[in-house]
């Protein structure tokens, strides 16, 4: 059996370092993992697509309409990312939107954050703030840390929730675990309430 994992977002957010994280994590649980190189342009702004397949898996790819979990941490990277979804997959998008240059110039139109969540049909969508609870937290650069503690709240995630806290602690220096564990445990909280 497998498990097909697709984040989705913007330069900068940190997709690359959950990905990662979440890789390292899977391996310490003893659970086999293929991950993909970077879609997309990693750079502030660019659209940034990592794919990953946990267990039985030959490939990193995640094919259309084979994805168990989408993470996203941008909501039109999420609704775009979407075609990836397999009926019934669980969905979690951060609200807050990374509006591109185009819509703040008026060139073109950002669409409605709600909208967009009223339209994801078929999966089990999980909307949270994660970078207005990173905010709280007490650093708006955890809302990647946040996305994996979120992720790891829902009940058919293959990976244990410790594996990814140890992951996270070797991914960051020492001062920098508190942080990063309270920005996972309120992502985790956002997810069961």
């Amino acid at each position: 059996m497998k498990t097909g994992i697709v984040f989705a977002g913007v330069g900068g957010q940190g997709v690359l370092t959950a990905s990662s994280i979440l890789g390292i994590a899977a391996l310490k649980s003893g659970v086999n993992v293929i991950m993909s190189e970077v879609h997309g342009m990693a750079q502030r702004g660019g659209v940034v697509v990592t794919e990953m397949n946990i267990g039985d898996a030959r490939s990193p790819l995640v094919g259309n309409g084979e994805a168990d979990f989408i993470v996203g941490f941008e909501p039109v990277e999420a609704y775009r990312i979407l075609h990836k979804a397999r009926k019934g997959a669980h969905v979690i998008v951060n609200t807050e939107p990374i509006v591109p240059i185009t819509a703040s110039l008026g060139t073109a139109k950002y669409p409605n954050v709600e909208d967009l969540i009223a339209r994801m049909k078929n999966v089990k969508v999980h909307p949270l703030e994660a970078t207005q609870i990173a905010r709280e937290v007490g650093n708006v650069i955890t809302a990647n840390i946040v996305m994996l503690g979120a992720l790891s709240a829902v009940p058919e995630f293959p990976v244990d929730k410790e594996s990814i806290i140890e992951a996270i602690k070797e991914r960051f220096p020492p001062r920098h675990h508190e942080i990063n564990l309270r920005a996972f445990e309120e992502g985790a909280k956002a997810v069961k309430e």
